[in-house]
């Protein structure tokens, strides 16, 4: 008999398609904490009410969390974000001489100024007053470490401790180091190896943290407009990234795969391998998608084209498609224009090289996402990667959240007050697309 899902599974499996949903909302932002991001395992937990890790998993409260996603997205980002970066700054192993209490407001506090000073979208909240008096000694202070916070709070009286915990209290410490390992996971016995790991995560960080700023340093002088039009395509590029989705590849995971076993195998029992070659392995490959053009009057014909070869020279790179991919290319200005699925690469050039643009009418947004929704209740759509709509911004947006990822991209500025909470969104100029596609001519 095929089985039905309980409710105790839906959540633990709902809870790990929220942690990665938000976990890419943040690489979106912060691209070269990609690494840190991804280091810890998610790991379900009912009694705890906040997260917690001892540096190799993370362990959440699946039907708490789901109830948060709901409420308050954004809360979920920023600690999520709060515990990676306690791993990142090794606040779980450094601090072993501190009073445990004292030393777990002072990490508190570092973690949640160094977000509040990011100031971007996924981690933006208002500051309350007793914050922003902190933050203001910190500035004065200079103390910008967690070890130098420390010394700026131990000897305050405990009534002023317990208020700067309430304030900044975001995940539970209970697996930090060897201090106590409670009842909400495994003993922390592994922290060394954490530890280690973490060191080499930090530099990784770093690294890539550099590369970046010195990237956006070079861009000047005559090269400069070509640097820029690159690193957006670049960007680009890794905004497309969050819309892969896991999928069984049908050939050997070496890394799983454990040579020493095997060939003690043979060698002890014959023909007998211990371990055989696993036959299937995870990864990040685009399985379905919808790609939306605005193909209103207000919408260049050459824009929209270039967008398309852009966008799909993306994504048929490097051999980012499954073997059973489908690609929805849908033309929509005030209704639904015409419905491409794209099936295979061969198919995918065919529509580059004669594409027509169908439409003129007004802008809005909204039949797109009823045709797609219509398309997932008869199940043309199973699994559904995300849509990526293109347009000038000047339309009507649904009211409603749909169930799957949406990004708009737009031509350079747009009305963001008129944009909806829950869409991504990345701002294209139409000189990158004139750029990528020069010589062809401008509408």
């Amino acid at each position: 008999m095929k089985h039905i899902e309980t409710q105790s599974e839906w959540e633990a499996r709902m809870g790990r398609e929220v942690l990665s949903y938000i976990r890419d909302e943040i690489y979106l932002e912060l691209p070269y904490f990609e690494t840190a991001l991804r280091a810890l395992e998610p790991v379900g937990n009912e009694k705890l009410l906040a997260f917690a890790t001892e540096g190799i998993h993370l362990y959440y409260p699946p039907a708490r969390y789901l109830k948060v996603f709901q409420e308050n997205e954004q809360f979920l980002e920023r600690a999520y974000l709060h515990s990676v970066l306690h791993c990142l700054y090794a606040h779980l192993w450094t601090g072993k001489t501190k009073e445990p209490k004292v030393w777990s407001i002072a990490c508190d506090i570092a973690v949640e100024y160094l977000i509040d000073q990011m100031d971007k979208r996924c981690t933006k909240r208002l500051l309350s007053w007793n914050r922003q008096q902190m933050y203001e000694e910190i500035r004065a202070k200079k103390a910008v470490s967690a070890s130098m916070i420390y010394e700026l709070i131990k000897e305050r009286p405990k009534e002023q401790l317990q208020q700067l915990a309430r304030e900044f209290y975001t995940d539970d410490h209970g697996l930090w180091g060897m201090r106590d390992t409670k009842a909400q996971g495994p003993s922390p016995s592994g922290n060394n190896e954490a530890e280690k790991k973490w060191q080499k995560i930090a530099r990784q960080v770093q690294f890539q943290k550099e590369k970046s700023e010195k990237e956006t340093d070079q861009a000047a002088g005559l090269a400069k407009a070509q640097i820029q039009a690159e690193n957006r395509r670049r960007s680009y590029r890794d905004f497309l990234k969050k819309f892969a989705v896991y999928h069984e590849q049908l050939h050997s995971n070496q890394d799983e795969f454990d040579l020493n076993y095997y060939t003690f195998g043979l060698s002890t029992y014959g023909n007998l391998p211990l371990v055989e070659p696993l036959e299937t392995m995870e990864e990040r490959r685009i399985q379905e998608f919808v790609v939306v053009v605005d193909t209103s009057y207000s919408t260049s014909g050459t824009l929209v084209r270039n967008f398309l070869k852009e966008t799909l020279s993306i994504l048929l790179e490097g051999n980012a498609f499954f073997t059973t991919a489908k690609v929805h290319l849908l033309q929509c200005d005030d209704e639904i224009r015409e419905d491409l699925e794209i099936m295979s690469v061969k198919q995918a050039k065919q529509i580059l090289s004669d594409f027509e643009i169908k439409g003129g009418g007004n802008t809005d947004f909204r039949p797109a996402f009823t045709y797609v929704d219509e398309l997932i209740a008869k199940g043309k759509i199973a699994k559904l990667g995300g849509m990526l709509y293109f347009t000038d911004g000047n339309g009507i947006y649904p009211k409603v959240k749909p169930k799957y990822k949406c990004a708009f991209i737009y031509l350079n500025d747009y009305e963001k007050e008129q944009v909806p909470p829950w869409a991504m969104r990345l701002k294209l100029g139409k000189e990158d697309l004139y750029e990528y596609y020069a010589g062809e001519g401008r509408n």
